[in-house]
């Protein structure tokens, strides 16, 4: 199959979307199919052997957005003639990619994956952010109409989707790399001395990984006050870092950040921790989620979006109730006080996971593009006038 990947965020910038891209591509390639990417510059000439085609874009916080230029989208769908167009959280690059694959008559699949109007109702203010949040699912509503099918990554996101008009939805999850990640970092000399620096105590450390943003509600963790014993060891960067750092110190919380890390450097700092928590209630999925039970790690996270579909409540971790304010802080000091109650939900988060390959994901989204495949053609089509506002 020639699949066709548009993307809104890719290498050299990490994150969800970035993520799954790269690892549906290699899994593609695996499998023996024709793949190419189009992603926003800077980005890599290059990828798993297929050729990445960098557009024009502006950096908006910290993250460079595609800017479709001059049909130059069109231009690259035509010339290339996919079986399939992918196109991977659109919002801005996406929905020029979805416009010119319905002017070129090419089956579709959106993958939803950023919860965009709940970001813009966050960082408005007030009537200024509930409008914009309006706004943006009007636009997505309008997006996914000319997507012959639209992929949602939980049960919770599916659902608002179906809420909000958006049609044709179907479920898709995300693998994990459970060879990558796994409960056998934690005897590892590496992964011994880290914790040995950040415990040298023998303190208890909850860890969280993850962008440090406003959206990810890190504020949360100010929650964890006064827990003597108790280390939070923060992993990512992002524009909050001084804000969250400066937060958690006036809270008496005792919090190291260590910053950006990659491939084992990751799985080492995961493996050094003793439990992890999510404070954010934005996520669509929760990639780290899945990333830290396959580590052995027990998780504890808002039960609400993506985490409901990841972690099974007291049996590989806690969900506690954002609306409450001391849910996440008791979550906490119930599994604190507990190794064996850890060490038991470690292991059944572990055995919950290693089914997920991106491999066993993969081959159900070329179930997905098959189904887009087959019923391409029998949507409704937009009028042309609303066609060219999309595109």
């Amino acid at each position: 199959m020639r699949v066709a990947i548009v993307t809104e965020s890719f290498l050299p910038y990490l994150n969800g979307v970035t993520t799954s891209v790269c690892r549906v591509v290699e899994c593609l390639r695996d499998g023996g199919h024709e793949v190419v990417v189009i992603a926003p510059r800077p980005a890599p000439t290059s990828y798993a052997g297929y050729a990445v085609h960098g557009l024009a874009s502006v950096p908006v916080r910290q993250f460079p957005v595609g800017l479709p230029l001059g049909g130059e989208v069109e231009s690259l769908l035509a010339d290339f003639r996919p079986d399939v167009v992918h196109v991977a959280s659109p919002f801005v690059l996406g929905a020029s990619a979805l416009s010119a694959a319905d002017r070129l008559d090419l089956p579709t699949v959106a993958v939803y994956q950023t919860d965009m109007p709940s970001y813009l109702r966050q960082h408005g203010r007030g009537a200024v952010g509930r409008g914009a949040a309006r706004a943006a699912w009007r636009w997505i509503r309008r997006m996914h109409e000319l997507a012959d099918l639209t992929l949602a990554p939980s049960s919770a996101t599916l659902a608002e989707l179906r809420a909000h008009g958006v049609p044709r939805t179907a479920l898709w999850a995300r693998g994990v790399d459970a060879v990558q990640f796994h409960p056998g970092w934690r005897l590892d000399a590496g992964t011994a001395a880290l914790r040995r620096s950040l415990a040298p105590d023998g303190q208890l450390l909850v860890g969280y990984v993850g962008r440090l943003a406003l959206e990810k509600e890190l504020h949360r963790l100010a929650g964890l006050t006064g827990l003597a014993g108790l280390r939070v060891v923060l992993v990512g960067d992002g524009p909050t870092r001084e804000p969250d750092a400066a937060l958690l110190a006036a809270a008496g919380v005792d919090a190291v950040f260590l910053g950006r890390r990659e491939g084992d450097d990751l799985a080492r700092a995961y493996a050094a921790v003793d439990l992890f928590v999510h404070p954010g209630t934005r996520e669509t999925f929760g990639q780290t989620l899945q990333e830290a039970a396959a580590t052995g790690l027990p998780v504890v996270a808002p039960a609400r979006g993506g985490p409901l579909d990841l972690v099974d409540h007291s049996r590989t971790g806690l969900l506690f109730d954002p609306d409450d304010p001391g849910s996440l802080r008791e979550a906490v000091v119930h599994l604190a006080g507990d190794g064996v109650k850890r060490r038991a939900m470690g292991a059944a988060g572990r055995a919950g996971v290693e089914g997920r390959s991106w491999a066993a994901l993969t081959g159900q989204l070329l179930g997905h593009y098959d189904i887009a495949r087959a019923t391409h053609g029998s949507r409704p089509s937009l009028p042309d006038g609303e066609r060219e506002h999309v595109g």
